[in-house]
């Protein structure tokens, strides 16, 4: 079986901020409130004529210029995204297309917050089985297409965003375990309720505004903390690793407090965590490629570190991998 290594890393963030002091302006909120309960002080917002399919290729691009690598050379192309430009074609298609390589492979992951996680292991997988040499996964969202800007629960914490990473095979395999999992007996908890086979827009569902999505917020608070906990634990059982063997934790930016509380339980020290929340808000499936590309860019992380990535959301799901950093 071969390895896999991550040979190229890339992020895009839309031009236009939202910050909390604009949404003072327009929710019964203030920007202490927000930023002591969230870690939040802007998100990126996605132009009207901007679709997730758009973020995708912007960051693909990165990605592939970053690691001097051709479009042609990629076997294979995955999207992880809740916010797909249609429920159907996959946003993976359009991407492919526009990037020039029609006739790939190509196709979506629908995970939400987790996709990153799931993504990960299924592109890891493909290569080291022999299936793919190459394979670019991109974790996308254009999240404020989808809240309702009148709803203070989630109009201040989700933003847009993409993040891009070519995989491929290796002599030495970086990929060390992953622990994935699912609950979907309370789908209601996190969810866009309107829009599909089991509840079809009408005129009814807009008006009771189905076409937002819902969270309740308490209850996924506790699930995303001892979910985060669990499955890095299992994680790295999995890998014959201790919790000291970790150089850094790169979480679902999904709540500030959430983190810190995951990282204490996980004896990592600030220093540690890469965190960007303060910036992006939110990006469900696009938060944890585009931390681990910023901390790239910034110098942070080296050759033979131990990388935890970690996530949860929707399904409900969640998952962790652990990563040595070629």
């Amino acid at each position: 079986m071969n390895g896999v290594k991550i040979s190229a890393v890339g992020h895009y963030a839309p031009a236009a901020i939202l910050t909390n002091e604009d949404l003072e302006k327009t929710l019964d909120t203030s920007d202490e409130w927000i930023t002591t309960r969230t870690g939040m002080k802007r998100r990126h917002i996605a132009a009207p004529d901007q679709a997730t399919s758009d973020l995708c290729i912007a960051a693909a691009r990165d990605a592939l210029q970053n690691g001097k690598i051709a479009t042609a050379d990629i076997d294979c192309f995955i999207v992880a995204t809740s916010t797909p430009d249609y429920p159907f074609p996959a946003t993976a298609c359009i991407v492919a297309a526009q990037l020039g390589a029609t006739g790939k492979p190509a196709f979506d992951m629908e995970i939400a917050c987790s996709g990153f996680i799931y993504g990960l292991t299924m592109a890891s997988g493909l290569i080291r089985a022999g299936i793919y040499s190459r394979v670019m996964l991109i974790g996308a969202e254009s999240l404020s297409k989808i809240v309702d800007r009148t709803d203070r629960s989630t109009a201040i914490l989700f933003g847009d965003g993409a993040g891009a990473v070519v995989l491929e095979a290796s002599a030495e395999n970086s990929f060390l375990s992953s622990e994935l999992g699912a609950d979907g007996r309370r789908p209601e908890m996190l969810c866009l309720l309107g829009g599909g086979s089991r509840r079809p827009f009408t005129a009814e569902s807009l008006a009771a505004g189905e076409q937002y999505l819902r969270m309740e917020g308490r209850e996924i608070f506790k699930f995303a903390v001892t979910k985060m906990i669990e499955s890095t634990g299992i994680a790295l059982r999995n890998a014959g690793l201790q919790k000291s063997d970790v150089n850094w934790l790169i979480p679902h930016q999904a709540n500030r407090r959430i983190i810190d509380a995951a990282a204490k339980y996980l004896d990592m020290p600030d220093d540690k965590v890469i965190v960007n929340i303060e910036e992006y808000g939110n990006t469900s499936a696009a938060s944890i490629p585009i931390a681990l590309s910023e901390a790239l860019h910034a110098g942070r992380i080296k050759a033979g570190d131990i990388i935890v990535f970690v996530g949860f959301g929707g399904g409900l799901s969640w998952g962790a991998v652990t990563w040595r950093w070629a």
